[in-house]
């Protein structure tokens, strides 16, 4: 159990046979009545975000979750099968299990998988990834960082806007928190 004096970004609790992840909290202390807690809280299984009030030191149930490292092996069909590194067997996943990161997935990327009661809520991706550019209009002499940018398509599928200057084959560095270029990488 957990008392909600305890919230912070990124506490994982129980509520209604799901898990939550506390995304905001804020101690509130009116002048008359009793001190309360206003959260965010987003749904780890469906992503979608609620915002509840807790009394002061009211408890709510812990979620224990549980992160392992895997390495996405390979694709078969649909599913995307990954392996435990440290006992080396095999899960298999949906797209819709991974979630939007999935465009960002290759072969031989070690990932961080969150399990719930023995479910799979979660796939963590790195911060950022290193990917080959496969598909760009192509760079003109004098395009400059500042000049704009243009869409380019990477090794995964997964389309990022890039600067002007950047060509086909170059490998870059791509935040997949939120599909930005971060630069060049050699």
């Amino acid at each position: 159990m957990i008392s909600s004096n305890d919230f912070r970004t990124g506490v994982s609790i129980e509520l209604d046979g799901s898990v939550w992840k506390v995304v905001e909290f804020l101690h509130v202390k009116p002048g008359k009545g009793s001190a309360f807690v206003r959260t965010k809280l987003k749904n780890a299984q469906t992503g979608s975000v609620i915002e509840k009030t807790f009394r002061a030191g009211e408890t709510v149930p812990q979620a224990t979750i549980e992160k392992s490292v895997m390495q996405h092996t390979y694709k078969e069909g649909e599913q995307f099968v990954f392996m435990d590194m440290e006992t080396y067997e095999e899960s298999r996943l949906n797209a819709d299990q991974i979630g939007d990161r999935v465009k960002y997935l290759k072969e031989g990327m070690e990932a961080s998988v969150v399990r719930w009661n023995d479910q799979i809520i979660e796939v963590e991706l790195p911060n950022s990834i290193v990917l080959e550019v496969t598909e760009t209009d192509p760079g003109v002499k004098g395009d400059t960082a500042t000049g704009g940018t243009k869409p380019a398509i990477v090794e995964t599928g997964a389309q990022v806007m890039v600067p002007l200057f950047i060509s086909i084959g170059e490998r870059i560095k791509i935040d997949t928190r939120n599909d930005s270029y971060l630069g060049r990488e050699t």
